[in-house]
């Protein structure tokens, strides 16, 4: 397997789909929030690059569930080990592409994972909490990677009831997951590029229509929290829909958002590395073709 991985704007939809038409290969998305249907500009689904020279590439893991849904880790492994397979049945190509560090770990390193039930009296005992009181219980239950979990309360009380359910069933047999093997390619900017690159996104997709998206999801009946609990665009400006905030704070507020997203999704790949990933890091800035040569080259050596 072959897998494209790097923060957000960085173009690594159009390589994945690039390489996956030279190698007669399918893309599988290792996005948290691609997965959910009818939010397509807000997650950067970009489907027009998965046609290249006239040829429709193949890609899995995307427009799978309902929005509304609360799409997990666990499901996710499930979901690629039955794509994986029946591509490398079909004799293509899986190319892994994405930049949920969590999702491409979880496969890379074979996570064991379970599924955690609801805690129904976990959950009552928690309600009167603040959230400070949540954010040190879990502190103090597990070591925080994924900061995005002590900024809803929702997924806070969730992340509480996983570790929890962890200690009291420290000997429960878990699912085996074969670790992936796979060649990973990362791609990279100079912070400043990137910035100006989130920021020239950001304005296309308001152009593009991303504030009726969100509307129109509010529209069918989906909750202002549960469209806030996907976090980033859906949830800045399912603030400004419903008034809470002006245009310029939910742009100055979710550009800076961004910002922020992007370095943490550097500071999970580098610890991916300190794991014993080793990422092929490749200049973001060089054009497109250079950088499929690239990473043709160096799949070649490798082999």
């Amino acid at each position: 397997m072959i897998t494209i991985l790097g923060p957000t704007a960085t173009g690594k939809t159009s390589i994945a789909a690039r390489l996956a038409s030279q190698l007669d290969g399918e893309v599988i998305s290792a996005d948290s929030r691609q997965v959910y249907k009818n939010m397509d500009i807000g997650t950067g689904k970009d489907l027009n690059e998965y046609v290249v020279n006239g040829k429709a590439i193949p890609y899995h893991l995307i427009d799978i569930v309902e929005p509304g849904y609360e799409y997990n880790v666990y499901e996710f492994q499930r979901d690629f080990r039955k794509a994986y397979h029946n591509i490398l049945k079909r004799g293509k190509t899986p190319i892994l592409c994405g930049g949920t560090g969590l999702y491409i770990e979880s496969v890379l390193l074979g996570y064991d994972l379970v599924k955690v039930p609801e805690n129904i009296t976990l959950r009552d005992s928690l309600r009167n909490n603040t959230h400070e009181e949540l954010v040190e219980l879990l502190k103090s239950k597990a070591k925080l990677h994924n900061t995005s979990d002590i900024q809803d309360r929702k997924r806070l009380i969730r992340a509480i009831e996983i570790n929890q359910y962890y200690k009291d069933h420290p000997n429960k047999v878990k699912n085996y997951f074969e670790a992936i093997p796979s060649l990973v390619y990362g791609i990279q900017f100079d912070r400043s590029v990137i910035r100006k690159r989130i920021t020239k996104r950001l304005t296309q997709r308001l152009d593009n229509g991303m504030l009726d998206e969100v509307r129109q999801l509010l529209e069918q009946g989906l909750k202002p929290e549960q469209l806030t609990f996907y976090g980033l665009e859906y949830k800045y400006l399912t603030l400004h829909i419903t008034g809470e905030l002006s245009y310029d704070q939910m742009f100055e507020g979710l550009n800076t958002a961004i910002h922020q997203f992007a370095k943490r999704q550097m500071t999970w790949f580098r610890r991916m590395e300190k794991r014993g990933i080793r990422i092929h890091w490749i200049t973001g800035s060089l054009p497109l073709d250079h950088k499929i040569n690239l990473i043709m080259k160096t799949n070649k050596n490798n082999l």
